[in-house]
């Protein structure tokens, strides 16, 4: 007969497996932080894109055509009103002028001759030489003559106007901005401006908002809160702008309505033409609010892990307002106040895991 004997470690795993596993302790349960959702005040801050206008664009263009005889300023020059920004050779105008002139000085010496005339007649028709018909012909012929010279002084004064026009001066205070010709170029009314003046003492930021978002904050646009600008640097700028104006009306292909806010420019450093980002920062009242730290999205939708009262982890859909309040996302729907949610460290959690809560207000 033989004797057969277990080796030691296959006896010990034996022995191990009919022994109960021992329950688990609190040490094994992960911990995690979990907040109370509560109905709180907030501040949300949203944010648009803007193209930025000045106060006042003036296309500068000429009134009669000529070539470019001296161009006085640069490219986005500072000028002031009435300041000389381009001087036009204009030969044709020039020629009418010198015409015009010629024509005044044909009839003063037409006028003179008429009153020559007058004066020999009128002694005669006292002294009954000659009819009284003579005496009006000479007077009428006189009035004809200084009828002539009102009219070719009328022509000169219109020729010097259009002479005038050759002399091209800036419209307004602003800055020069693109110079699409050089010395020497045919230019008219019909082409391209010379230049555009912008008044930038007060700049307009244009942006866009939908219905929605419009009706949320205000319907009517005096009434919005003040708004910053973000410049293209990322710096915001110093001035504090108001919403002035809305379009009127909701564009039906893209669903939403242009608003300007004016911001007042006195250093010049917006300039017209430039991008920005119009800043909105207003307050909203008894609102849930929730970390962005403490949602996940699955699917396009946001959801929170709900804690019970044993410590078990429900996944929750929540619904949460378009713009995020900072880095907080306000709820409009899948939670009420009082729940308590895992705020932070979400990436290991399932629906259902137990952990062991640990409040973090």
């Amino acid at each position: 007969m033989k004797t057969h004997y277990l080796l030691p470690a296959v006896a010990a795993s034996l022995l191990s497996g009919c022994v109960p596993p021992s329950p688990a302790t609190t040490t094994d349960i992960p911990t995690y932080p979990v907040l109370t959702v509560t109905l709180a005040d907030s501040r949300r801050t949203i944010e648009y894109p803007a193209t930025i206008q000045g106060f006042r664009n003036v296309e500068v263009r000429p009134r009669i055509e000529g070539y470019i005889a001296g161009m006085y300023v640069d490219e986005g020059a500072v000028v002031r009103k009435g300041q000389l920004l381009f001087r036009l050779h204009a030969p044709t105008y020039e020629q009418e002028a010198i015409r015009a002139e010629a024509a005044v000085k044909s009839a003063e010496a037409a006028v003179g001759t008429a009153r020559i005339q007058l004066r020999k007649t009128e002694p005669l028709v006292a002294r009954g030489i000659i009819s009284e018909f003579e005496g009006e012909t000479a007077r009428q012929a006189l009035a004809a003559k200084e009828a002539d010279l009102d009219q070719a002084r009328a022509a000169l004064r219109n020729a010097r106007v259009n002479l005038g026009y050759a002399r091209i001066t800036s419209p307004s205070d602003g800055v020069i901005g693109r110079l699409p010709y050089k010395t020497g170029s045919l230019v008219g009314s019909a082409g391209e401006p010379l230049t555009v003046v912008s008044d930038i003492s007060t700049v307009y930021a244009w942006f866009s908002f939908t219905e929605k978002q419009f009706l949320e904050l205000t319907t009517d646009a005096s009434r919005l809160p003040p708004v910053r600008l973000v410049l293209a640097d990322g710096k915001e700028y110093s001035e504090t702008g108001r919403v002035e104006t809305t379009g009127g009306q909701v564009d039906t292909g893209t669903g939403t309505m242009s608003l300007r806010a004016a911001f007042r420019n006195p250093a010049g450093r917006v300039r017209s033409g430039s991008t920005a980002t119009v800043r909105i920062v207003y307050s909203v009242k008894d609102v849930l609010a929730v970390p962005a730290g403490a949602t996940f999205e699955l699917q396009g939708k946001k959801f929170v892990f709900s804690v019970d009262s044993s410590g078990v982890v429900h996944a929750r859909s929540i619904s949460v307002e378009e713009l995020p309040a900072g880095d907080t996302f306000l709820v409009s729907s899948g939670l009420t106040a009082g729940e308590r949610i895992v705020s932070g460290g979400l990436g290991n959690l399932r629906d259902g895991d137990k952990i062991q809560p640990k409040t973090t207000r």
